[in-house]
């Protein structure tokens, strides 16, 4: 009997063990879910940004000066796709692959010296492969040389601010600190690619495809894998660029879209190319979870009466939805719409000016507004004007 009450027991406990284990792996796998600001982030920097407005949702060392490896790439296509908006570079266009370019080593599509490729078949090649070869064929067809691409690469990168950036080669084989940026700066490029060129998203969302090698010894297929696993872990996902080196340990820009919100998740220096990953998804599932959108849709044109003009009236109206982003100790609901508009403006006045705009606040803190901007113009009266409205009125009394 004694027997049969400790094994009853015994078995009772090993279920209860048996639980927690279960427990803790459950746990594990649902760690992404995050809600609150306890981020297990161990990558030495990072950053996650909302991707329309820029604003930052969390952030790790930031502006630390790190080693970006393949990310480097980012600015490679900005520039790119800056030649293409220019008109200086076609889509169709041929691009021949020197000895240079085909004597890169690390990820490549392996090129050959003398072989043609399009422009739409090399920007494939960097973003989902993450060829060297097919960077340095891109930027010495832009620039002449790789040397000449890469100081105008560094000319936007101060363009826009990023004030913790050098770079020293187009495609980021540069394994030293000389070739450097941060968590935030790659945000901002990243960010610059994906809103002023959004078409990169029908390259990096590509997980896997075949292009041909034609030279003189014939053609042969080649296919490319998107070096973004993300793109598979995450059903939001969109892109963007992978990196690892010795130096810069394992990095991702990883970009994704829910429901209209776009969010940019950096991690650099992860420890192992599953962390960086892991992380990134930890990131833009805390950006999903804490955020709310605000968006004014309801755009009202305004009549304003003009003051010694040659009408009685300017209108106006604004350009573009005002739309904020809410933080976790912030509600949509309290956003209060302000109209700031003079009871009446002097001629003359020119179509596009600024007459007026809405402010948004939260409480008393002023959180943004929306410009309103003449939709005619109204000349100032002159001599003649007051000399026929004279006798235009007398006539009429």
């Amino acid at each position: 009997m004694w027997k049969k009450i400790v094994v009853f027991f015994m078995c009772v406990l090993l279920m209860g063990q048996t639980a927690n284990v279960m427990g803790m792996t459950a746990y594990v796998e649902t760690a992404g879910n995050v809600t609150g600001d306890n981020l297990d982030i161990s990558a030495h920097s990072a950053i996650l940004l909302e991707a329309e407005t820029g604003k930052v949702l969390y952030e790790k060392d930031a502006d630390l000066e790190v080693s970006p490896a393949s990310i480097t790439k980012i600015m490679t296509l900005i520039l790119i796709f800056d030649q293409i908006k220019s008109g200086k570079l076609d889509y169709e266009d041929l691009v021949t692959t020197s000895e240079h370019a085909k004597s890169m080593g690390g990820s490549q599509v392996f090129l050959e010296t003398g072989e043609q490729q399009s422009v739409d078949t090399l920007i494939k090649c960097i973003i989902i492969a993450s060829g060297n070869d097919a960077c340095v064929a891109m930027a010495e067809h832009i620039a002449g040389s790789e040397e000449e691409f890469v100081k105008k690469m560094n000319e936007r990168a101060a363009g826009l601010g990023m004030t913790h950036t050098v770079f020293r080669d187009c495609c980021g084989l540069y394994d030293t600190m000389e070739h450097h940026t941060s968590a935030r700066d790659v945000g901002i490029m990243s960010r610059e690619l994906i809103t002023k060129y959004p078409e990169i998203f029908q390259y990096s969302s590509v997980w896997m495809e075949n292009i041909t090698h034609t030279t003189d010894k014939g053609s042969k297929e080649f296919t490319l894998a998107n070096t973004n696993k993300l793109l598979k872990q995450y059903s939001y996902a969109t892109g963007l660029k992978t990196g690892s080196t010795s130096l810069a340990k394992y990095c991702v820009s990883a970009t994704a879209e829910k429901d209209g919100v776009k969010l940019i998740a950096v991690i650099m220096g992860a420890k192992d190319y599953k962390a960086r990953f892991a992380e990134a998804k930890t990131l833009l599932e805390y950006g999903y979870n804490m955020i709310s959108i605000y968006e004014d849709t309801e755009l009202k044109k305004e009549k304003i009466p003009v003051k010694g003009g040659t009408r009685a009236y300017v209108y106006g109206e604004t350009r573009e939805n005002f739309k904020y982003i809410c933080g976790k100790d912030q509600n949509s609901a309290d956003i209060i719409k302000k109209k700031h508009i003079p009871k009446s403006l002097r001629a003359p006045l020119k179509k596009g000016d600024s007459i007026g705009s809405y402010d948004y606040y939260i409480g008393n803190e002023k959180i943004g507004d929306a410009k309103i901007y003449a939709t005619n113009g109204v000349n100032k009266k002159g001599y003649m004007d007051y000399y026929i409205n004279f006798w235009y009125n007398f006539f009429n009394q």
